[in-house]
């Protein structure tokens, strides 16, 4: 969860823009000697595990797994996670901890050059958090119309459903047919028109549980740490017991173990293809977070000498554990509803929100027990969800209060009101998902915000780091906090391995550039427009910081250019050394009330 950027030597009263955040004067590490710190490890760790566990971990991974080579995908997950995943989330680790400092103005330390980077990662984890809410209010509705008479989309008898074309199971290859749980989902649930020309009017049942949704992130994070951190001791932890749950029950059902033979039996030809390997590193890429800015800033609460090393192996492999431990749950459930329709495996498996929106709750309603086993399960959704939102939604909060806080406080007086006002702005733009045509809108924007911006953002932070900044400096850190250089492993993936991967990924995303789809509808022109516009929102700050450092330097173009790529950040400092530093201060009772 991002938890603020901080320079104590500028002032947020200079702040007369967004702009002016490139602007930045450095400050002495002692400065931000005071920098309070998490109460406990394990708080940091759920913190991070709870940011990197969503919602992607149980629709994404097991159909891509499934799709992609079944066990054969394991080869190149693992591979990307090793050689990608794990290097660069200690990378991030290391960052934070070592400047104290949010990704704003951390990234503005490393390379003056690409500091927008830093700015654009707040920006893409606020239009995130606009429309990752309305999956919660998916959740909430599902969750509450398991507690009616009988389960809602179990049979084709009710007053929205098209008795014509509606099947009590899944219709498998009766493409004319749709079950009654797609029928639920398409025409109770979100009452889609025909296209993202037709908003149609707003579905107010959807716009309550949003409302709900976002009163329910506000209670978590107003009070910042102090109360997230006590949540997410509940919400990190408790998907695990039903996910557990839920595969001991699975795995005793008929038919369980030819959905899970179907999810693990390894096509082997499918390694030859490139796509299997891009889409192993995108999924490790996006799973754990990277670019977003969070593990920046929670590791910027670290205490200075924290075993960084230790947390981002336990980050990286709880995170990858709970995909596979997701893939079992979901394929047996699917095998279970094949064997009840004498269906292959492969007509019912699907991607996206469809499968645990529209698969999963027709196979909870054929369970033994499913009036237990529904609502736990749209719980244990919600929950993973909401760590998440916390995250994203904080991004846009801290940055807030350390940038402008004095000047806004003097009209909101309180601090509470900050965070409120956020949440009010990203409920009103995620209006617009919870229209008749929402679902177009929610797919446009996943489409160009989670794929599309954050391929490029990536792409940026790693050159910036890893190259101008350059991995000794990364490896003097990790020496000054751990007492020890990383290894030839972490350093090689440093300067070649990850810079090369994200490489290859944005070109692939280039070369293999697809407009956004949805099913079978293809969006207009207009909208690719639109979609665009969304991906630039964040993208452009990279180039504004950069045009804005090179006319603030002085001299010729190499001289500005050499400038803009030298670090401020002074690695011989004796303040930033562990017993300069201040780790009784604790996080959990001062973390958003500083001031910047």
């Amino acid at each position: 969860m991002e938890v603020g950027a901080e320079n104590s030597e500028r002032h947020p009263e200079e702040s007369e823009s967004a702009l002016k955040t490139f602007e930045m004067t450095d400050s002495p590490a002692g400065a931000e000697a005071q920098r309070p710190t998490w109460s406990g490890r394990l708080e940091f760790i759920l913190a991070s595990v709870g940011y990197a566990v969503g919602l992607g971990n149980v629709w994404r991974f097991p159909y891509l797994c499934y799709s992609s080579g079944g066990g054969a995908f394991m080869v190149p997950y693992l591979i990307m996670l090793v050689l990608c995943g794990l290097p660069l989330l200690f990378m991030e680790f290391a960052i934070g901890q070592y400047t104290r400092i949010g990704p704003v103005h951390a990234l503005a330390k490393i390379c003056p050059l690409l500091k927008g980077v830093g700015l654009a990662t707040v920006v893409i984890s606020f239009v995130y958090s606009t429309y990752y809410n309305v999956l919660m209010s998916w959740a909430l509705y599902y969750l509450f119309n398991t507690f009616g008479a009988s389960l809602p989309w179990t049979s084709c008898n009710n007053t929205w459903n098209v008795i014509a074309n509606c099947s009590s199971g899944f219709p498998g290859n009766a493409t004319h047919l749709q079950s009654a749980s797609q029928q639920f989902f398409d025409l109770k649930l979100l009452e889609k028109t025909n296209g993202i020309e037709e908003l149609g009017g707003i579905r107010w049942e959807l716009f309550g549980y949003l409302i709900l949704s976002w009163v329910i992130v506000y209670l978590c994070i107003f009070k910042g740490v102090k109360s997230t951190g006590k949540v997410v001791y509940f919400t990190a932890v408790f998907p695990y017991f039903i996910l557990f749950a839920l595969l001991i029950n699975n795995v005793q059902l008929p038919g369980a173990k030819n959905g899970i033979l179907f999810f693990v039996t390894p096509v082997w030809s499918k390694l030859f293809e490139v796509k299997v390997w891009v889409n192993a590193a995108a999924q490790v890429f996006n799973s754990i977070g990277i670019a977003f800015g969070s593990m920046i800033s929670m590791a910027s609460y670290n205490k200075f000498n924290n075993n960084i090393l230790r947390d981002a192996l336990i980050v990286a492999c709880t995170n990858s554990f709970t995909s596979i431990l997701a893939g079992f749950v979901i394929f047996s459930a699917i095998g279970y509803m094949a064997h009840i329709h004498n269906l292959p495996v492969d007509n019912i498996a699907t991607d996206g929100p469809g499968l645990v929106f529209v698969v999963y709750p027709e196979v909870l309603s054929t369970m033994p027990v499913s009036r237990l086993w529904a609502p736990l399960f749209f719980f244990m959704l919600l929950c993973l969800g909401l760590d998440s939102q916390f995250a994203t939604v904080e991004v846009g909060v801290t940055f807030i209060k350390d940038e402008f806080g004095p000047r806004i406080l003097r009209f909101l007086k309180r601090e509470e009101l900050v965070t409120l006002a956020v949440c009010v702005l990203g409920f009103i733009l995620g209006i617009p998902h919870v229209t008749k045509g929402g679902i177009y809108v929610f797919q446009l924007m996943d489409h160009y915000t989670a794929v599309v911006s954050l391929v490029f953002l990536a792409f940026f932070e790693v050159v910036a780091v890893c190259w101008i900044f350059g991995v000794p400096q990364i490896s003097l850190m990790v020496e000054r906090m751990q007492g020890k250089s990383p290894n030839i492993y972490f350093r090689v993936c440093w300067l070649l391995l990850c810079p090369m991967l994200v490489l290859c990924i944005l070109t692939t995303s280039v070369v293999q550039y697809t407009p956004a789809r949805y099913g079978e509808y293809k969006y207009p022109v207009w909208a690719e427009g639109v979609g665009w516009c969304v991906s630039l929102v964040s993208i452009v700050w990279i180039p504004i910081g950069a045009i804005q450092e090179m006319l603030h330097n002085k001299g010729s173009f190499l001289q500005r250019l050499k400038t803009a790529m030298t670090s401020s950040i002074d690695l011989d400092a004796e303040d930033y050394l562990p017993e300069k530093q201040n780790p009784d201060n604790s996080v959990s009772e001062t973390l958003l009330n500083s001031k910047a």
